[in-house]
C-alpha cells in the first residue's frame, strides 16, 4: 500500500484475534503501531510477536482519562498518531427485554463512549496537522440488526453515524473517516453468542450455509482493508461503510 511505511497508528482490542490481525497487518506495511487493550498481558503478547515496530499500552477505552494518559504515553513513544483504529468492542448476548441498565451501560461504555473517547483525543491533533485516516470498526448489526444484540447494535448504528459526520467535519482538516462492518466472524463475541453444545454447532453451521462464500470470516479477513483505507490508495475516501461479510449482506 502506498504511504504506509513510517507511519504510526493505534489500533484498540489489539490484543484480541481480530485487532492483533490488524496490527500485524499494518506492521508489514512499515506502521509503527501501539497495540492498545484493557488485557495487557494480550497487548504485550501481541506486540512481542510483531517486534520492534509494535508496544502494549494498557487502556480501559470507557474510562476518558485513562484513554488520555495512554494515548500520551503512546505518542511519546512513536509520535503523533497517523492512523487509529477503534477496533475494541464487547458484548453480552441476551434478548433486550431480559437485560438491565447496568449490562447496558457496560455494552455502551465499551462500544460507543470507547471510540468516542479515543478519537476525541487522537483526531484533534491529525486536524491541527491536516492529515490522518480513522477507521472505525463497527459491525454488519449496525446495519441490518442482530437479535439478541439490541444495545450493541444500537452502538455500532451510532459509530456509523458518528463517523459519517466526522467525516463531513474533518474533510476540511484532510481527515479521513470510513467504518468497516464484519459480518459474522470468528470471533470471541461470536463464540459467545453461539454458545457451546449442540445448538451452537448448528447456529454456526446455520451462519456458514447463510454466507455466499460459506465459511466465516476469520481475524486476517480485515486487515486488508484496514490497511488500504489507512493508506494514500484511499486518500479520496471518506464517510464510506464497508462491510467485510463473504457476501452475506450486500447493503447499497
Amino acid at each position: 500500500m502506498k504511504g504506509l511505511t513510517g507511519k504510526t497508528a493505534i489500533v484498540t482490542g489489539g490484543g484480541g484475534g481480530l485487532g492483533g490481525a490488524i496490527c500485524a497487518r499494518l506492521a508489514e506495511e512499515g506502521v509503527k503501531v501501539g497495540v492498545f487493550d484493557v488485557d495487557l498481558e494480550s497487548a504485550e503478547k501481541v506486540a512481542s510477536e510483531i517486534g520492534p515496530l509494535a508496544k502494549a499500552y494498557k487502556a480501559d477505552i470507557s474510562d476518558q482519562a485513562a484513554v488520555i494518559a495512554a494515548v500520551s504515553a503512546c505518542e511519546a513513544d512513536q509520535g503523533p498518531t497517523d492512523i487509529l483504529v477503534n477496533n475494541a468492542g464487547w458484548d453480552m448476548v441476551g434478548n433486550f427485554l431480559e437485560t438491565d441498565k447496568a449490562l447496558w451501560e457496560r455494552i455502551v461504555g465499551i462500544n460507543l463512549w470507547g471510540p468516542l473517547h479515543m478519537t476525541h483525543a487522537v483526531a484533534s491533533g491529525m486536524a491541527d496537522r491536516g492529515s490522518g485516516k480513522i477507521i472505525n470498526i463497527s459491525s454488519d448489526a449496525a446495519r441490518v440488526g442482530s437479535s439478541g444484540e439490541g444495545v450493541y447494535s444500537a452502538c455500532k448504528g451510532g459509530m456509523v453515524a458518528f463517523s459519517k459526520t466526522l467525516a463531513r467535519e474533518l474533510a476540511r482538516k484532510k481527515v479521513n473517516v470510513n467504518v468497516v462492518c464484519p459480518g459474522p466472524s470468528d470471533t470471541a463475541i461470536l463464540n459467545d453468542f453461539i454458545g457451546e453444545g449442540e445448538m451452537g454447532k448448528k447456529i454456526y453451521e446455520g451462519l456458514k450455509r447463510a454466507i455466499p462464500f460459506k465459511r466465516l470470516g476469520q481475524p486476517e479477513d480485515f486487515g486488508g482493508i484496514v490497511a488500504f483505507l489507512a493508506s494514500e490508495e484511499a486518500d479520496y475516501v471518506t464517510g464510506q461503510v464497508i462491510s467485510v461479510s463473504g457476501g452475506l449482506t450486500m447493503a447499497g
